[in-house]
Parts: structure tokens; sequence; C-alpha cells
């Protein structure tokens, strides 16, 4: 084995570090922040720390230069990220935070993540304990959902499918509370809770928490509707007979990349060996404490877990795990995935309790001149006393419908134009919130999705393939957020209007995407997706995804 200063990686720490280790359990100054009335942003380091209670600092960079003119600071507010494992929302607990965005934001919207919870953006810093407080009388939080610690859990989205299902949901619930930091800072900062000195401790994640962000997903074969290979830490579900008997263990999938720099890669998640379901919180736990103490803390784009896997080596890594946990892991237990994304429409469930799945474009849910969306879903929350979930699609999934109140729940539907027709490109695209809010974005993406998709669809039309299943997503930037990396044709910001395209994903997500063209306009991107499509449509195999076809002919590698 290695000595131990090979696994360590030596060098001056990042300024990230010192803030952690300086900031009392990441309470900081945050008080006395919110009651400075001179900016509406945060100083100093708590611009970092309040992302470990759920919140980014963001302005509209749309006006951003204006206001520097006027001599005026950027239009700060916040966006919180709520704490939803699986994605389970009551439609209590839906018209609550519905009411309180019309009512407090400046964009009255709430928009739904590919990481099953919901965002609101445009906070003013003087209503934020007014959302934490509104989100604690739901049962809910946004502790760990942002910065270095373990980010919501994913798990395949419709859990009342089966019994399976469910028991796999309240896996997800579990793994998110045990890794959760164990600070008391939250509920001090923003539930006004006293100080209980001298007890504050983070037995798992550490004082300096973890070295960066950490993504876990739970699925159940044959779907891969949560993108297992954007997780660093991957349960895949194995059952006999409909019971859940234990899962295999994936580590070190992840997208995000910096342009130019050779020291990150995207990397599917690798198997690592098969635990009882008894085993999984101690096995959630060693992974998280041996990427603790091995991530590289001296650089950021280095030290997400699969850099550190591929840092000290295979071998290593899982054998730290089985002394670490004491638990011997077996042979990977053989799965088959067989498919990705959301069904749309209805789907009867256990003991006939039924679902509607609903498309969202760009999981924004607000009214708008072509669809009255949030208005539909109000009154449907009205209507019956139901789940909602989220899908690691930012769509949602109305469940636990009983069949008499189906009937109302589709007059709804109907009314409201919900089950519209869409083209599988459509159903099957993404983008991340990007401009004007997201202070890393390089180019557009959520605004510019819908005119590149109707673009798209017109080429697949020309060439009689509008009813081939393919997927298409943008991101802003190259961290990953839109899922880029694993489409069949992606796209990554570079600056305004120009992206890197990507191409040779499959279709069930299993593969990462390749480059083919570099820093090039929407003009050239939509004609080089002319000629591939057009290629395809000519020289596909039967039944061969785009993603395949252009592997097979040696487009990318």
């Amino acid at each position: 084995m290695k000595k131990k200063k090979d696994l360590i990686v030596c060098g001056n720490l990042t300024n990230e570090e010192r803030i952690k280790r300086e900031s009392n359990f990441l309470r900081g100054t945050i008080k006395k922040d919110l009651i400075n009335q001179i900016t509406n942003g945060f100083t100093g380091d708590n611009y970092s720390l309040i992302r470990f209670h759920g919140m980014y600092q963001q302005d509209d960079r749309d006006i951003r230069k204006l206001r520097i003119a006027q001599k005026l600071e950027p239009k700060h507010a916040m966006m919180l990220r709520c704490r939803l494992p699986g994605g389970l929302l009551t439609s209590e607990q839906f018209l609550k935070i519905i009411a309180f965005s019309e009512k407090y934001t400046i964009y009255k919207t709430i928009r739904l993540t590919n990481r099953q919870t919901f965002q609101i953006h445009g906070i003013y810093k003087k209503d934020l304990k007014k959302i934490h407080k509104m989100l604690s009388s739901l049962s809910l939080d946004s502790i760990g959902t942002a910065n270095d610690v373990n980010r919501n859990v994913l798990c395949t989205s419709n859990p009342m499918r089966s019994e399976l299902h469910n028991e796999v949901y309240n896996w997800a619930v579990k793994i998110s509370k045990h890794l959760l930091p164990k600070t008391k800072a939250y509920a001090e900062i923003w539930l006004d809770k006293k100080k209980i000195y001298g007890l504050d401790e983070e037995p798992i994640l550490g004082k300096t928490y973890l070295p960066r962000k950490f993504k876990t997903a739970i699925i159940i074969p044959p779907e891969n509707d949560v993108d297992m290979n954007a997780n660093d830490m991957v349960f895949i579900a194995i059952h006999k007979n409909n019971k859940l008997i234990g899962f295999n263990l994936l580590l070190g999938g992840g997208l995000s990349i910096e342009h130019g720099n050779k020291l990150t890669w995207p990397a599917c998640a690798q198997e690592f060996g098969f635990f009882s379901v008894e085993q999984t919180l101690i096995i959630a736990e060693t992974v998280i404490a041996i990427q603790r103490d091995w991530g590289n803390r001296t650089n950021r784009k280095n030290a997400k877990l699969r850099y550190t896997i591929a840092r000290v080596g295979y071998k290593i890594f899982k054998k730290e795990i089985e002394i670490r946990s004491g638990i011997v892991l077996k042979n990977i237990k053989n799965y088959n995935i067989t498919s990705r994304g959301d069904r749309f429409g209805w789907l009867r469930g256990l003991d006939n309790i039924w679902s509607y799945t609903i498309f969202i474009k760009n999981g924004r849910i607000c009214d708008n001149e072509a669809q009255q969306l949030k208005t539909a879903l109000i009154k449907i929350a009205n209507v019956y006393n139901g789940i909602f979930r989220i899908t690691a699609n930012q769509n949602l999934i109305i469940s636990n419908i009983d069949s008499q109140k189906k009937k109302k729940i589709q007059n709804i539907i109907d009314k409201y134009n919900l089950c519209n027709s869409i083209s599988k490109i459509r159903s099957n695209s993404m983008a991340c919130v990007s401009l004007p809010t997201c202070p890393l974005a390089m180019a557009e993406a959520e605004r510019v999705l819908p005119d590149y998709i109707i673009n798209i669809e017109e080429i697949l039309l020309k060439y009689n393939m509008f009813k081939e299943n393919i997927s298409f997503r943008i991101s802003g930037c190259p961290n990953g957020c839109g899922r880029s990396l694993l489409s069949e044709i992606g796209l990554i910001g570079r600056s305004l209007g120009r992206y890197n395209l990507y191409i040779g994903g499959n279709n069930i997500g299993t593969r990462i995407a390749k480059i083919y063209c570099e820093n090039i306009s929407k003009e050239k991107i939509l004609n080089k997706i002319d000629s591939l499509i057009a290629l395809w449509s000519k020289k596909r195999q039967k039944n061969e995804f785009f993603g395949d076809f252009v592997i097979r002919l040696g487009l990318v590698k």
C-alpha cells in the first residue's frame, strides 16, 4: 500500500478551507450581516458560508452594468434550495411554498431542479428568516443543499409504483438525514433557537467539512431516471422477489470540468461491490469519511471523489472502505440499465392508486401566455390531499390519486392543457438556470433552450426523424448542472452566444459525450446538427440511437 503521505495532497490549502476552519461550525458573522441595512448582500466569508445553509447570493446580470454606471451595488437577492430527498412534497407544502414565492420573491415562481428539489430565486435578505421559518413549519429545511457537504439525495422518481420503490425512497431519506451537518448554526441563525454551548461536533463531516460538494443517488434497475453517473456515490437497488436485499456500490461519477484544464475530466461511476441493506448507512458514512480525509483541499477543481480515487488507486480506496467499515464488499450483483427519463401521463400503482406525470419546461412553475401551469397546479393541490414528487428531469408527478379524485384532476389537466403532446427531443431536453441569475454562467441556457428545441424539431422533421428518441441538453458553464455530458447532443457555454458541442452520450445515460466542435455560434451548431441528423437518417442501423450511431461511425471516440 502507498504511504499515507501519498494519499494526502500537499500544498497550500485553499481559502475555502480557511473559511470553514474559522467559521465556528458554519456560523461566521451571518447574524450580524442580517441586520446590516447598508447592503442587500452578505459580506466577507458569509458570502460562502450561507451556501452551507442552502442559499446562494445572486444578482440580476442583465442590469449589472447599468447599476454600476449608476454607482449602485448589484441588485442582490438570494436563491434558496430546499432539502427534499427523493423529491416528495405534500400538496399542503406545495401550496404554502407557492404562496411564499408570490408574496416575497422578485420572480414569483419556483423552479424544479434536476436533483429532485425546488429552488426559489429572488429572495431579499430581509425576508430570509421568513422563508426558513415557513419551511420549518412544514417540517422542511435547506440544510446541506449547497457547498462542501452531501447534497440532496436522489432516488428513482415514483416510489408509489411498488413496495420496493417505497422502501428505496425511505433509504434516500435516511441517508440524507444521517449525512447532514450536525452543527446547530442553522437553527440559531434562521429559526432563532438559543445557542447550546459546547455541543457542536461533526463526527462524520469533520470541522472543515468535505473538500468539495458530494452527490448521492439511489436507482432501481432497469431505470436510470436519476442519471446515476452525475453522482459521486450511487446505490443500485438489488431485490429478490420484489424485496430489497442490498445495494451495488458505485463511486466516482461526475460531470464538472474546466475548459482547457486537463486536471479535470468527467467520469462514469465505477463498480466497487455489493453490500446488504442493513449496512447502508455504515457504507455511506465510510465513503464520506474517506473523501473527507483524502480529498484534495489544495485545488477545488481537482477535489471531487473521482479525482481522489484516480490519485490513490481503485484497489486502495476499496480496501480502505472495507477496513474502516468492517464490511467486506461482495461481488457486484447483476443489473441491467435499459431506460432513462420520465413516463408522462397516467400510471396505475398499488391498490388502484394513480399518478400523473406532467412535463414542465425547464422545471419553471409559472403562468405565461402559452400555459397557466402554476394556476393549474394550485387548483390540483386544492382538490386532493396527495403527494407531489419532483423528478430528476425537472418534471412533476401528481401521485397518491384515488379513482374518485382522478376524474376531477383530469378535468383540470384538460382545462389547462397540461397533457398536450410533446416531441421526444423536447421531453428529453434540459437546461440549467444560467443567466441572468447564476454568477458562474458563461452563456445562456434556460432562456435559449426553447428556440434550440424548435430548430432541432424542424431538422428532425426534415429528415423524417421527428419521432425518434434523442436527448439534448444545454449548460451555461462547464460545472455540469445541466448534465449536458450525459446527453446524446450537449452544449456547454464558452461565452455569450458560443458553446462547445458534445455528441456521443447514449440514450440510457451510461456513456459520457465527447467534444465534437469548440467555441461555435448557434448558426454553426445547428448546421452541424443538421449534417449529423441527415447522416443518421441515411446510415443508421435498425433502431440505432443517435449517440450509438456517431460512436459507430467514429465521429467521436
